[in-house]
């Protein structure tokens, strides 16, 4: 790991933002980095305020998509809700079907087979909306690329309106309204909505017609947080404004769905992180292994037995996922082994039979493993299919631009992507990718990096202190868990190895006269660096260790070095 303490922010402003608050220089510290540097902008970040998001009719084309939804409604057109079979687009389809809904029995929803129709606006869907007489398409997370489609739905009579928040290629759409804060006309002050945020500004301006304000619609954000968590985009402005009203509502009155998903798991309060890890994989399971309308249906789903119900069958899916990623993982490190190819700035492999469901959670895997841009395909229909995943700071997106003649078509952010290619491409794509990836990756990104908020000694670490660290949450993106680094601790003499294969480390960091108890996941192989008290510098995070009723504060140690 290579360790990174960030620059120091200008001491003048640190000063003036710790006396504006009244707190230590390490929390002005942290509050300058992340770019807060008055006191109304801490207020702000410490008390997020929903009065605080931006009118939504500064999107271009908000006001041509809700013209055309209101003269929908009021003429009783038959309107398609369509969105994409991951989580953002199943709680886009959920939240504004939902909506919809609340004015006008003639809403249906679409959600792509994955297998059959691919990614995005399909002409299967198109030709589905036509043989049911569906006049208006409203299509979440996916339309931005979508040129001949909608120019196809167009000669059938269908008009679109679309809501994605992916980058748009240098021609748009000739649909009715295209919402999307990416495009190079739009001024939107925010541009980093996910596909549920673009979402919901659209029902944020067809409400604000009815004279209802944000604070109205609060039932839906338990979606646009679960969403804004799945597409890991940056928590920062209105999206940590719409997380942390979401996790408000799922931690006190979710729509049944998601409470039935929680209580498979029976955790009293939910984090942006456990809607990452618990929440998000079971919704996408269904995407994955069965049907993404699964989803759509628990989202949606007003009964709570009925709710539970499709809650076990989507934790059957998430099951199946598991075991066949597990199994898929084995089988892709196997074959870069087995082509020699572990020394490449790349990995790019390719089995037939892999389930293309899976094939994004394989290539995050294999990043983990061997950290490099990583392509993972499969065989999908007459082509093949891949997801790619890059590492921290390259931006794979890119990379795939400068091979796009050997691609039929991609899509994507910086980090994460996906892309159809003809067999007989494959082999010159893959050269071509690791050539690009050669020719421009810095070789240091090619080591995980471990960004250190601040320097502290274990004696800064309080009750208050931590209290203060908590309420930076939500954490993601833009707004990253504080990590801190404190050198020369000694352990007490009774570290050890925990855990299954003693995987996990386990140790009492001493300094001074402060004891305070770490654990290491995954940091077992290093118990040797703080055996017979030799002196130690670790990474870690603060949290909280619950055990028999009794609370104390713990290092979430990341790394530790000699």
């Amino acid at each position: 790991m290579r360790w990174t303490l960030k620059p120091k922010p200008d001491s003048k402003t640190v000063i003036e933002l710790q006396k504006a608050l009244q707190v230590d220089t390490t929390v002005a510290k942290l509050l300058v980095q992340r770019g807060i540097t008055t006191y109304e902008a801490a207020k702000t970040f410490f008390r997020p305020s929903l009065t605080d998001l931006h009118d939504p009719f500064l999107m271009k084309d908000m006001d041509k998509a809700v013209e055309r939804i209101e003269a929908a409604l009021l003429k009783g057109e038959n309107i398609l809700v369509y969105g994409d079979y991951d989580v953002d687009g199943t709680t886009s389809v959920a939240l504004m079907s939902s909506y919809l809904k609340t004015k006008s029995d003639q809403i249906a929803t679409y959600i792509p087979d994955r297998y059959d129709e691919g990614y995005g606006v399909s002409y299967k869907g198109i030709d589905f909306a036509h043989d049911n007489d569906f006049s208006l398409i409203i299509a979440l997370d996916c339309g931005v690329k979508a040129i001949d489609k909608v120019a196809y739905a167009s000669e059938k009579g269908i008009d679109f309106i679309i809501c994605d928040h992916h980058r748009p290629a240098d021609n748009l759409p000739n649909a009715i309204a295209v919402l999307d804060p990416k495009r190079g006309d739009c001024d939107y002050p925010y541009k980093e909505l996910c596909g549920c945020g673009v979402g919901f500004k659209l029902i944020q301006a067809l409400a604000s017609k009815d004279g209802l304000r944000v604070e109205d619609l609060g039932e839906y954000l338990d979606l646009v947080a679960t969403a804004i968590g799945a597409d890991i985009v940056p928590i920062t402005g209105e999206n940590r404004a719409l997380a942390y009203f979401g996790l408000q509502v799922i931690n006190t009155n979710p729509r049944p769905g998601i409470k039935a998903i929680i209580a498979q798991v029976k955790k009293e309060e939910l984090t942006i992180t456990d809607v990452v890890f618990i929440v998000a994989p079971r919704i996408n399971a269904a995407g994955r292994m069965k049907h993404g309308n699964y989803a759509v249906s628990l989202l949606t789903e007003t009964d709570e037995t009925l709710a539970r119900t499709y809650a076990e069958e989507i934790n059957t899916f998430n099951l199946d996922r598991r075991e066949t990623d597990q199994l898929i993982t084995k089988e892709a490190l196997a074959q870069i082994i087995e082509n020699k190819e572990e020394d490449r700035m790349t990995s790019v492999v390719y089995h037939e039979s892999w389930h293309k469901g899976v094939i994004g959670i394989v290539a995050s895997r294999l990043t983990e493993t061997y950290y490099r841009p990583t392509l993972v395909f499969t065989k999908s229909g007459d082509k093949l299919a891949a997801s790619a995943r890059s590492v921290s700071g390259f931006d794979v997106y890119n990379a795939l631009q400068a091979c796009s003649e050997h691609i039929e078509q991609f899509g994507g952010h910086k980090y994460a992507a996906g892309l159809t290619l003809k067999e007989e491409n494959y082999e010159a794509f893959k050269q071509a990718f690791e050539d690009e990836v050669s020719k421009t990756i810095d070789r240091n990104l090619l080591t995980p990096e471990i960004k250190i908020d601040a320097k502290i000694e274990l004696c800064d670490i309080t009750p208050k202190f931590y209290r203060i660290i908590r309420q930076f949450a939500p954490f993601g993106p833009g707004n990253m868990t504080p990590i801190f680094m404190t050198e020369n601790l000694r352990d007490t003499g009774y570290g050890k190895c925990v855990g299954e294969d003693d995987k996990h480390l386990r140790l009492t960091a001493t300094q001074g006269h402060q004891n305070i108890v770490g654990i290491g996941f995954n940091l077992g192989q290093k118990l040797d660096y703080i055996q017979n008290r030799k002196p130690f510098n670790a990474v870690y995070s603060i949290d909280e260790n619950h055990w028999q009723g009794h609370v104390s504060l713990q290092l979430k140690l990341r790394d530790i070095k000699a």
